[in-house]
């Protein structure tokens, strides 16, 4: 079956980073666009960054322009999140997920209604 298996997250000040992982199985990886999701205690559930299935195209939530990044390893089925100058507001449980009808353009990529699969999450708190 699919399975999506985030990790990479932790404790760290504010201004650190973090890099999360996400490594994918059960499924044609290059079928999907691949995604970030973050929920803050008492929130609702935010779009943070997605990426295309060759990596061509990524977009970002405007909070976390400059300062994340997305890639994708499609060698090794696994989506990247790198975190710099990371701030409190950042604290939250990060999934990763996986949209085959936003695979090539993105198109809708921001809606967590268009992603199939999710990861179970990986904590990153943010210390000020």
């Amino acid at each position: 079956q699919v399975q999506l298996v985030d990790s990479g997250g932790g404790l760290v000040q504010a201004g650190g980073s973090l890099r999360l992982s996400c490594a994918a199985s059960g499924l044609t990886f290059t079928d999907y666009a691949m995604g970030w999701f973050r929920r803050a205690p008492g929130k609702e559930r935010e779009f943070v960054a997605t990426v295309s299935w060759s990596g061509a195209y990524a977009h970002y939530t405007d909070s976390v322009k400059g300062r994340f990044t997305i890639s994708r390893d499609n060698r090794k089925n696994t989506v990247y999140l790198q975190m710099d100058n990371l701030r409190p507001e950042d604290t939250a449980n990060y999934s990763c997920a996986a949209s085959f009808s936003a695979a090539a353009t993105l198109e809708g990529a921001k809606d967590a209604n268009q992603y199939n699969y999710w990861g179970q999450g990986t904590q990153v708190t943010v210390s000020s």
